[in-house]
């Protein structure tokens, strides 16, 4: 940069004012490559500069209405640095409204607009995948209680939190911040994980190409993953990573509620719930199964499982060991015992679904015959083409709010509005991530409603403002 080299300050200082107002440094706008660009810019400048100007500088950046956030990556400091110098500058600046207050403004118009809610959205999800929302409901089968208390796993500190870390929910950490993370290809975790997590803050999601296949989808070269994740202080993550002797004293230390929740948080995310019935033998059962790999820390946990499920509910297991994993199962009479203890804290749709399906047999509320024409709705395809596997991106899509408006057009993948948060995706990207305020989202959900039939791929053109070297 000419004006830099030149150590002419106020030329930078114009020119970065100019390509913020252009918002030339919001990467969803105008692409990661622009954005670094002026970020990198900013740094520059910020080494050269004492500590009275940098005091300026920053007042600068927040009277353009970046974050404090944008501004503490691009001069490369700690989050705690800048807010110490920010003291030090007498300068009062909080974050922009957060992304959670951003998505109730985006769900009071998606509500009010377009007639969205979580129920609809569920039941999007659940005729993508085949299954009859209305002869469930005849049956007296709530297809979309899996959403009833999903507003208490606010609170980390809920077991149900335990017992998905020790399945399916990722833990890492990352400098002074804590991130859940949830893995999938699947269309109904694709929902599943983004309200399990949005109940905690409003996620994050990165959409890649992932030729890793699983073994019920050989018939899949390349699937698409979504990773959601949301990024929380570092001490917001209550639950240890136990030992096996660990792991007894806190279940031991539990009610008998809170011990169900930890199970139900468990199945929803390595667990099976399954119901098998013979015609020609008559032979009929069903089983609960909670997998676990055979040589890692988390085997231990099995032993620990079983022998507390046993004394506390008189609920009996056996550890079955498979090919690649070992299982706690429960047959028949103890599998049914356990799903009635743990069946109002489960949330994944599938495994809930066939819960209550099993239990209104058992109850009397439904016949033999009714179940399994329900329950072949919710079976899995295996090796074999199923619109359960590998469609999480189609299923969002379907789901989204949109959807309602276009009808069968709908869209096409490279543009998703959800209920909780706007993205747009661009064609061929390897990641997204939500934009940063309110009217940056409504005018992308504006433009995504507008495009939607219509749309095709066009490269990414930078706005003349933005073109520096």
């Amino acid at each position: 940069m000419k004006c830099l080299e030149n150590n002419v300050k106020q030329c930078v200082l114009r020119l970065i004012e100019d390509l913020i107002k252009n918002q030339c440094h919001n990467g969803n706008v105008v692409g990661k490559e622009v954005a670094d660009g002026v970020r990198e810019l900013v740094h520059r400048l910020w080494l050269r500069n004492n500590d009275e100007e940098r005091c300026e500088f920053l007042r600068m950046l927040k009277s353009l209405n970046v974050s404090r956030t944008w501004a503490t990556r691009a001069v490369h400091r700690t989050i705690h640095y800048l807010d110490e110098l920010l003291a030090r500058c007498g300068i009062d600046w909080e974050n922009r409204t957060t992304r959670n207050s951003v998505i109730e403004n985006i769900e009071g118009l998606l509500r009010e607009r377009f007639g969205w809610s979580e129920v609809r959205m569920c039941e999007e999800m659940w005729r993508f995948i085949g299954v009859d929302v209305d002869e469930f409901r005849r049956h007296g089968i709530e297809p979309c209680s899996w959403l009833i208390g999903l507003e208490e796993l606010g609170d980390l500190k809920r077991p149900y939190w335990f017992g998905l870390r020790a399945s399916d929910l990722a833990i890492g950490k990352l400098n002074t911040e804590t991130r859940l993370e949830l893995n999938t290809t699947n269309a109904v975790d694709a929902v599943f994980f983004l309200k399990i997590l949005s109940t905690v803050k409003a996620p994050s999601l990165i959409i890649k190409w992932w030729k890793k296949r699983a073994p019920a989808a050989k018939y899949v070269s390349e699937t698409i993953n979504l990773s959601y994740y949301v990024d929380l202080s570092a001490d917001a993550w209550p639950w240890p990573e136990p030992s096996a002797d660990e792991l007894k004293r806190i279940l031991d230390g539990f009610g008998d509620g809170e011990l169900a929740e930890f199970v139900a948080g468990l199945i929803d995310g390595d667990g099976t719930v399954l119901y098998y019935y013979d015609h020609e033998s008559k032979t009929e059962f069903v089983l609960v199964r909670i997998a676990t790999c055979k040589a890692c820390p988390k085997r231990a946990n099995l032993d620990v499982l079983k022998e507390v499920i046993a004394r506390r509910f008189g609920i009996v297991g056996t550890i079955n060991q498979l090919e690649t994993a070992d299982a706690l199962v429960f047959y028949n009479r103890n599998a049914v015992k356990l799903l009635r203890r743990i069946v109002r804290y489960m949330h994944h749709p599938i495994r809930r679904i066939r819960a209550e399906l099993i239990l209104a047999l058992h109850d009397g509320k439904i016949s033999r015959d009714e179940l399994i024409k329900l329950y072949k709705q919710t079976e899995y395809v295996l090796g074999a083409p199923d619109v359960k596997h590998n469609n999480g991106l189609d299923v969002l899509a379907r789901a989204a709010p949109q959807t309602h408006t276009h009808g069968e057009m709908g869209l096409r993948p490279h543009h998703i509005v959800t209920g909780l948060f706007a993205l747009t995706v661009r064609h061929h990207a390897n990641y997204l991530t939500p934009s940063g305020t309110t009217s940056t989202i409504l005018h992308r959900l504006n433009r995504i409603l507008l495009l939607s039939s219509q749309y095709q791929p066009q490269p990414v053109v930078f706005h003349a403002p933005c073109l520096f070297s």
